[in-house]
């Protein structure tokens, strides 16, 4: 006897969606701060770490909140499996592009991404959820297209990081909001199945020399332990609210952490911001101000 399968998720707002979202934004928002604390680690260990580090967590959140027996459920069915395993591969290749422009001076690139992606949610509602796209809308999607466009032909190189983190953590949301089991559950499946590839190389790196955590100094091992707290705390907010808001609202939120990553790239970092980039931006603001305008009229309305 197999159990019946879950219903698929409701496709509407909620206020505790909207708490939790907005809670995972603002904590992303000042997480370059802590990664660039990290510049000297090399990425694929501190991704290794934030897995790591994130399974406790993500227990302890299940052992509260009484859901372990949901998770045992999780762990003997095949299709959850695989698609926990799709999830937790996005989110790895995800976190290690954002590592690698944060510790590399490309934090605007970073935050280019994250800007697009609300129109790359909008694109997958409309593709893959039914969600119907505005007039306004489409022009934002096509704006911001535009916008990638002129940015590689003036700077004359494709905008790869934001590209990529657009891709990756759109899917990734996707992916995630179809998944047939609770977020905090999703999760701790995700990080599970990371956790053996990190220790492998946790474990090779301090066979050889080459580690950081308790090889370096105290401040390098106590911020690789609270890479647990500063993955865990967001992703599982953020699952949270994915499965207590729309798509196209999750969107529109996702405004605030590009807007704190693009205020800290320019004014603590310090990376250049010259006329090119002033245009790209500019025209990915645009569109997102038509977007929020066909999201107020239909809310309006």
């Amino acid at each position: 006897m197999t159990d019946a399968p879950l219903p698929p998720p409701r496709n509407e707002d909620s206020l505790a969606g909207f708490g939790y979202a907005l809670g995972a934004y603002l904590l992303w928002g000042f997480l370059p701060l802590y990664m660039k604390a990290l510049a000297h680690i090399p990425p694929v260990e501190i991704i290794a770490h934030r897995a790591l580090w994130s399974l406790p967590v993500a227990g302890v959140v299940l052992i509260v909140s009484r859901r372990t027996a949901d998770l045992k459920r999780a762990l003997q069915t095949p299709r959850m499996i695989g698609m926990a395993a799709v999830t937790a591969a996005l989110i790895s290749v995800n976190w290690g592009i954002y590592i690698w422009a944060i510790v590399n001076d490309h934090a605007l690139d970073a935050a280019l991404g994250y800007y697009i992606n609300p129109l790359f949610s909008i694109f997958l509602g409309a593709a893959l959820l039914g969600e119907r796209p505005s007039g306004l809308q489409k022009a934002a999607i096509a704006l911001a297209a535009l916008a990638v466009v002129v940015l590689t032909v003036q700077l004359g190189r494709l905008p790869v990081v934001a590209i990529a983190l657009m891709l990756s953590w759109g899917a990734y949301a996707y992916l995630k909001k179809q998944l047939p089991i609770g977020p905090n559950q999703g999760f701790f499946l995700e990080v599970l199945m990371l956790t053996p590839p990190a220790l492998i190389w946790l474990g090779w790196l301090a066979y050889s020399g080459q580690g950081h955590f308790l090889m370096g100094s105290p401040a390098d091992t106590g911020l690789l332990l609270g890479c647990g707290l500063v993955t865990a705390v967001p992703l599982i907010l953020y699952a949270n609210g994915a499965k207590g808001l729309r798509l196209s609202t999750i969107g529109i939120m996702q405004y605030i952490a590009p807007t704190m990553i693009f205020l800290t790239a320019v004014f603590v970092f310090g990376e250049p911001f010259g006329r090119v980039q002033a245009i790209g931006f500019a025209m990915i603001w645009a569109a997102l101000v038509l977007y929020s305008v066909s999201m107020f009229r239909t809310r309006a309305g």
